[in-house]
């Protein structure tokens, strides 16, 4: 198997895991988004810290710690990510995932607001066009559902932070992860036993849901290490291009197996964001080809 063919199959493997993950959080339906969250984050530590052991890479995380730039950083993305991660499980437990789907579609549009803003990049002009169809897009959405589409704009604003501050880190993606996930290990182990204490944990108490429970830490690991696979042995544009199957993906799972609500208002804002991402897309792929002209 190539080289290229090998990060391709790694890559959909990751998106799509990710992208059938709405299944996942909604087979744990008799647990609250509090306790799937905070055993998300205490088995996804303890997988981390198990596999960096296992390749004697656990120094690794620990020089992170050590270090006083690294470690505030990491403890706020930690933060960002735990933020992330509820809304999104939140969304789920409510039949809420187009408005989920909606927020990894804007991630990349967050993602090139966040350059100009914080990093004083010069939009190009076709990320100008984007950026303005995806804000009527957002008007349109309000109007559709109503009210502001909060759950889509916290998705996209905690990932593309979360994204934003782990470029300022030099760090592999399961040594951070697995401090980010330490950092947030006192709360999730506190907030567990005051569940246990008031009789409404699911963990230990259903053999179903408790390995549903420890799955979610497999869950979350798993595709993280295809994606790191894939972008390993793909071209950025590539890798960026293939983003866009996990939103596709929740989108049709809310639609045709949740049945949620799209009228003809919210279906033509989805239009603008996809419009914009279609410009975004090819200015990538343009970008990275001019790039790769230049330095041939």
């Amino acid at each position: 198997m190539t080289r290229n063919k090998a990060g391709l199959l790694l890559g959909l493997g990751a998106y799509l895991l990710w992208g059938a993950l709405p299944f996942y959080w909604k087979a744990l339906n008799d647990a609250s988004p509090s306790e799937i969250l905070a055993n998300r984050g205490i088995w996804s530590l303890v997988i981390c810290v198990s596999a960096l052991k296992f390749r004697k890479q656990l120094v690794n995380g620990f020089a992170l710690l050590k270090n006083r730039r690294s470690a505030v950083i990491l403890l706020s993305t930690s933060g960002f990510l735990t933020i992330n991660w509820f809304v999104y499980i939140w969304s789920v437990s409510v039949d809420r995932v187009v408005e989920s789907a909606l927020g990894y579609y804007m991630t990349p549009l967050i993602t090139v607001a966040f350059g100009v803003t914080f990093l004083h990049e010069k939009l190009r002009r076709a990320q100008k066009i984007a950026v303005g169809l995806a804000a009527v897009g957002v008007v349109i959405l309000t109007v559709g559902y109503g009210s502001f589409p909060w759950i889509a704009l916290s998705l996209a604003v905690t990932w593309g932070s979360y994204s934003l501050l782990k470029k300022t880190l030099n760090a592999g993606a399961l040594e951070a992860l697995s401090v980010e996930t330490l950092f947030a290990l006192i709360p999730n182990v506190g907030y567990l036993i005051y569940l246990e204490s008031k009789g409404s944990a699911q963990f230990g108490h259903s053999f179903p849901n408790t390995l549903l429970l420890i799955g979610a830490g497999f869950a979350t690991i798993a595709p993280l290490l295809m994606f790191n696979g894939a972008t390993l042995r793909l071209p950025l544009t590539t890798v960026g291009l293939l983003q866009y199957i996990t939103p596709t993906i929740m989108f049709f799972i809310g639609i045709l197996v949740n049945h949620e609500d799209m009228v003809a208002t919210k279906l033509f804002g989805f239009v603008f964001i996809w419009v914009a991402l279609i410009f975004l897309g090819t200015d990538l792929v343009k970008s990275n080809r001019s790039i790769d002209n230049s330095g041939a």
